[in-house]
């Protein structure tokens, strides 16, 4: 198969499509062959927006009607608001997008604490919209603004734009006829930079040059990571209640070392798995944050030689991908279909068997395929408009590789195997065919867990050095008086050992009901797809099972089913569940699937009912016989409860009043002696406490 590369010159031919080479302005011509000359395409490198915004257009209260608001925001540095500018003079921008630093003191709570503002296709009928990067919502359009290019310090400004309050924001103030009114101005001015360079010559392209970005650089080691993801869309006809999905993935080398990329049947090129994640439930559509897709992976070939990194591509390409170069798969080369299975990766070590072994990688011989088959397999139900009304949803790109591991053993101090995810928002329009446009740019080597609006994100890396890193996310709402409804997110991002049980504590008098699961579709089983007898992993359901004050979900263990649904590498799993107890902070436990010892991570769980309160009692000796007098003994749980009180003459102490449900602290302050303090978990009366001193 060859890779085809295109030159995006669509914007450009747009603009130059009359023969002329009037700027945005209408300030000015160039005498020149307008298909002749040097085309930059030029991102943000820095630069300021001005808001000045109607007060009644805020939700603020505590201004006068009329008054206008000033607010000045940074524009994050290099951000891809990308211009097309031919021979010093500007053509104009094309769809991307530039996020804002919403820190001002001014900014109205009904905008949100995040802004981003988007150049927008142009089907669409306004230029430019400001909006919330992570849900997309739209607060104003922009219309009559004026663009100008200063070329000696590379400089654009965008001037006297009215700001256009837009439907969805005009509901959220109340105020729904006002939709579509002006609401104040905006202007920009940012410093720009080329992030490619091309000489064009009747029309085609003589030379091309990607200059690195002088902030830009490059880490020691390889480090190839997700740049951009693109072109979400659907591939092949739905297959019952399944449709097979894809997004384009352009890589980047982070690294000061070319990477390898040697295709199949070598065993030494990355593979690049996608998933697909929907956030919803809710007044606000954040309560939950879902897997609802995943595919197989697509085995790398023929490194190109890009630069949309900005990192300065050092030109090597082929079978290596050149520091700081970038190669582009689109979403219909990641479409497959004969994409290979997960199973036989390693995804911390990043490897597996060579093509032309005994177990190929990637064969698909004696199995037929359908749509959805070896693409993000997503439920037609997942994405339907009529069924997820308010959803947002978020695709995922992530690349393998052997190389950056074996490094990493020559290497400690360079092992770059763990910042190889990166996400986008996509809004998805259909209920049994589906597109998909994107919102806001890629957001470069984190997971897209990290959307979760207000969760709290939990990192876990079971055995540092030896295997991979994931998350528990979770997050607590109480969606009625006396009720809280508890959500959690387990994520593996690399974790070969995979997770095979998530354990909530629940003490005495915790009630819990609609315990619930979820996880996204697994592919069907194949001929050599690297599971046991060739027969898929298993889909069964993790039951809650409340027991020995915990609530545990779990699935078969490795000796019970080496195929069994445990959370492996590139997945997702949500549990639930709802409680009559308020959250306090307590550690949920995870059990590992291969190997391992079990670990705690910190969560938010019900608290213990509360109960009558109980004495707690003991002594305290001096020696071996003799009891030790008025010395200070206290009790704690550390959480704000604590008494005092000392020691009668035989050295007997007593607390009363200590409620039970939890695990105290008891300790004796002397100066006579040390005393090691002791842990005394409480649920009914406790006696026979005793203190001696320490050798």
């Amino acid at each position: 198969m060859l890779k085809t590369v295109f030159i995006a010159l669509l914007p450009f031919l747009v603009f130059f499509g009359d023969g002329t080479n009037q700027s945005l302005t209408g300030l000015g011509t160039v005498q020149t062959n307008a298909n002749s000359g040097v085309l930059k395409k030029m991102i943000v490198a820095r630069g300021n927006v001005v808001l000045n915004v109607d007060s009644s257009m805020t939700g603020r209260g505590d201004l006068k009607s009329g008054e206008t608001i000033p607010m000045r925001f940074d524009i994050d540095p290099d951000s891809f608001f990308t211009v097309l500018v031919m021979n010093e003079m500007l053509r104009g921008p094309i769809p991307s997008s530039m996020n804002i630093d919403a820190t001002d003191s001014k900014l109205p709570a009904s905008m949100g604490g995040q802004l981003s503002i988007e150049s927008l296709a142009p089907t669409e009928p306004y230029e430019l919209a400001i909006r919330d990067p992570k849900s997309g919502f739209t607060y104003f359009y922009v219309e009559g603004h004026l663009y100008d290019f200063n070329p000696q310090d590379e400089t654009l400004y965008v001037q006297m734009g009215r700001l256009i309050l837009s439907r969805e924001y005009a509901e959220r103030l109340g105020r729904p006829a006002d939709a579509m009114a002006t609401a104040g101005q905006i202007s920009i001015s940012a410093k720009m930079r080329a992030i490619e360079v091309s000489t064009i010559v009747d029309g085609e392209v003589t030379s091309n040059s990607m200059p690195a970005d002088e902030l830009a650089g490059t880490v020691p080691g390889p480090d190839v990571v997700v740049g951009d993801l693109t072109g979400l869309a659907q591939f092949g006809s739905s297959s019952g209640t399944q449709v097979g999905l894809a997004v384009g993935t352009d890589s980047c080398n982070y690294g000061t070392v070319n990477l390898n990329w040697i295709a199949n049947p070598s065993n030494d090129h990355p593979v690049i798995p996608q998933n697909l994640y929907r956030m919803s439930g809710g007044a606000s559509n954040t309560d939950r944050f879902e897997q609802i897709g995943q595919s197989s992976v697509k085995h790398a070939f023929t490194a190109l030689t890009n630069n949309i990194c900005s990192l300065g591509c050092n030109g090597v390409g082929g079978s290596q991908l050149g520091s700081g170069c970038s190669d582009p798969y689109s979403a219909s080369l990641n479409s497959g279909p004969n994409l290979g299975s997960r199973a036989w990766i390693n995804p911390y070590t990043g490897a597996f068997p060579r093509n032309d072994s005994a177990t190929p990688n990637n064969t698909h011989t004696g199995h037929t395929h359908v749509g959805p088959s070896h693409r993000i397999l997503t439920e037609i139900s997942d994405l339907s408009t009529a069924l997820n009304a308010g959803a947002s949803y978020f695709a995922e790109g992530q690349y393998i590789t052997p190389h950056e591991y074996v490094w990493c053993q020559s290497n400690p101090t360079q092992c770059n195997m763990n910042n190889n995810v990166s996400y986008r928002r996509y809004t998805v329009s259909g209920t049994t065919s589906f597109s998909f446009s994107p919102v806001g740019s890629t957001v470069r080597q984190k997971a897209a867990i990290i959307a979760w609006t207000d969760a709290t994100i939990v990192p876990i890396e079971p055995a540092p050095g030896a295997d991979g890193i994931g998350a528990v996310a979770y997050k607590v709402t109480n969606p009625s008086p006396g009720v809280w409804h508890y959500e959690y997110a387990v994520y593996n991002q690399n974790i070969d050992r995979a997770i095979q049980s998530f354990s909530v504590p629940t003490g005495a008098g915790v009630t819990v009901s609609n315990i619930g699961f979820h996880m996204p579709p697994q592919h069907p089983g194949w001929a050599n797809d690297g599971t046991l007898g060739n027969a898929g992993f298993s889909s069964t359901p993790w039951a809650g099972v409340q027991a020995a004050g915990a609530l545990t979900w779990s699935s078969e263990t490795f000796a019970q089913n080496q195929n069994a649904n445990a959370i492996r590498w590139g997945t997702l799993y949500n549990f639930r569940f709802d409680s009559n107890q308020p959250p306090v902070v307590m550690n949920a436990t995870l059990g590992f699937f291969k190997t391992g010892s079990p670990m705690t991570v910190q969560i938010q769980g019900p608290s213990a009912a509360a109960s009558a309160p109980v004495s707690v009692s003991g002594r305290v000796m001096a020696s071996a016989t003799q009891g030790s007098y008025l010395t200070r003994v206290i009790i704690t749980d550390g959480n704000g409860f604590t008494l005092r009180t000392t020691t009668n003459p035989f050295g007997y102490f007593r607390f009363s009043g200590v409620p039970t449900g939890v695990t105290y602290t008891v300790s004796v302050q002397s100066k006579a002696a040390d005393y090691a303090p002791q842990n005394v978990p409480v649920s009914n009366n406790v006696t026979g406490i005793l203190f001696t001193p320490a050798p």
